[in-house]
């Protein structure tokens, strides 16, 4: 795997306005056979975006949310030229128009559904004209531990983690894994992990992103990281894991995990990290 450049756009169009400063930028990994682009937005949500690039075309995965975003986006795909032959929309719906888009099995029926109807519902109140329209086109579904293969890149549908959302986690090239959540070298997110239960469907998830054999991990949050931050991962969720059953309160449980990690990025997120898991 070579990581290859950092790209950005010189301009990109905001609702309808010229705006020279990009909002996202974009990593590039050569895997020989096929490249993975890697778009971050830079939004709230620390949303990515990805392009995979093979011999006979792309294939887009989690198209972005918020309209400067796509905008930004397709610029970029369109610079690549070459055809798009898959929109793959995995844990999140995004800016893919009229276009056909691809889903796991499951997740067309959840996304109507009140968890993530309403979610919805709730960013376009917050966000309001930011954010792009829902996808209107037809949408298929990828059985779970089925391979399909686009642009000559084979892609492996797998279960993600039981207690997220229907989403599938996908091997892509053998060589790139995609789930939600990309790994980081971080304090865990209470919207991540909300329960104890949450806590052991993710360390099998890791446990399955390590059996993958990939070399590369993929999160619809996060962006790229390679496998020494799944190695924290996990050590990290199993500490979280001993701690639960050291502790009796969320209080205590949030002073013993930044005692043992008293210099970790996302500190600020642990009492409400403690208080998902002891409610």
């Amino acid at each position: 795997m070579k990581k290859l450049i950092i790209a950005a756009i010189a301009a990109v169009t905001t609702f309808g306005t010229a705006n020279a400063q990009n909002k996202g930028r974009f990593e590039v990994y050569d895997f020989d056979t096929f490249k993975v682009h890697v778009y971050y937005s830079n939004d709230v949500m620390n949303d990515a975006s990805y392009i995979v690039e093979g011999n006979d075309g792309l294939v887009i995965l989690e198209t972005p949310l918020f309209k400067d975003n796509d905008a930004e986006f397709k610029a970029y795909l369109t610079g690549l030229g070459k055809n798009t032959v898959g929109i793959v929309s995995d844990y999140h719906l995004g800016g893919s128009g009229s276009a056909d888009y691809i889903m796991p099995e499951g997740m067309p029926a959840f996304v109507k559904g009140p968890i993530y109807g309403g979610m919805m519902q709730g960013f376009k109140q917050s966000f309001g004209e930011t954010i792009v329209d829902l996808p209107s086109g037809k949408v298929s579904e990828v059985p779970f531990d089925a391979t399909q293969e686009w642009a000559g890149v084979s892609f492996l549908f797998s279960h993600g983690a039981k207690s997220d959302f229907p989403g599938a986690a996908i091997l892509i090239g053998g060589k790139a894994y995609l789930t939600h959540w990309a790994p980081s070298v971080s304090h865990i997110s209470a919207l991540q992990v909300s329960s104890p239960a949450a806590v052991d469907a993710e360390l099998d998830d890791v446990e399955n992103a390590f059996a993958s054999g990939a070399e590369l991990f993929l999160g619809s949050h996060g962006g790229a990281a390679t496998i020494d931050a799944l190695r924290f991962k996990k050590e990290y969720l199993t500490t979280v894991k001993r701690l639960l059953g050291e502790n009796d309160d969320a209080c205590c449980f949030a002073a013993a995990l930044k005692k043992a990690y008293p210099d970790l990025a996302g500190a600020d997120g642990v009492d409400a990290l403690a208080k998902a898991l002891y409610k």
